[in-house]
């Protein structure tokens, strides 16, 4: 997993990279690499909003409770810092959660290592990422791991809810 800095460094090693003869009047092909290297990385989304679980659905799409007991636990405010560090509360602002975090460059997975207050490593969650916007983050659940057909989609949205006070 590549924490928010490495992102900065692939980036940078990325723009030193040798330049094809380009043709006259074709698009410059490191013109067309800065477009799409110009919104921010999955990372950069993750960590530029606090956001609010808002939603979930199942695997054929249908609305699920928040206070179902499949999705419950996962429901809450987050709060992803840009250093690779964060928090989670419950939507009453009792913490539920922190430790560190990272999202895979190509943004389909995001790796999660919580801790108790002393630093010592709780547990370790990789989740599938099914939507990463500045709209909207959503992540896959699964209730069993051994069985990919049942899951819930876990729906985030921005929020502008500040984070309570630890």
């Amino acid at each position: 997993m590549l924490t928010a800095s490495a992102f900065v460094a692939l980036g940078l090693l990325a723009g030193c990279t040798a330049a094809p003869t380009e043709t006259a009047g074709a698009p410059s092909s490191s013109a067309a690499a800065s477009e799409e290297s110009a919104g921010p990385t999955p990372s950069e989304i993750l960590a530029s909003t606090a956001w609010e679980t808002t939603g979930a659905t199942d695997a054929e799409g249908a609305d699920v409770a928040l206070d179902d007991e499949n999705v419950k636990n996962f429901v809450g405010w987050a709060y992803f810092k840009d250093g690779g560090s964060f928090t989670m509360y419950n939507l009453d602002d009792s913490p539920k959660m922190q430790g560190d975090w990272s999202v895979t460059a190509d943004g389909s997975s995001r790796h999660i290592v919580a801790k108790d207050d002393a630093g010592e490593v709780l547990f370790e969650r990789d989740s599938d990422i099914v939507t990463l916007t500045e709209e909207e983050f959503t992540y896959r659940v699964f209730p069993d791991p051994a069985n990919t057909e049942v899951y819930f989609d876990i729906i985030h949205t921005p929020t502008d809810h500040e984070e309570p006070a630890a």
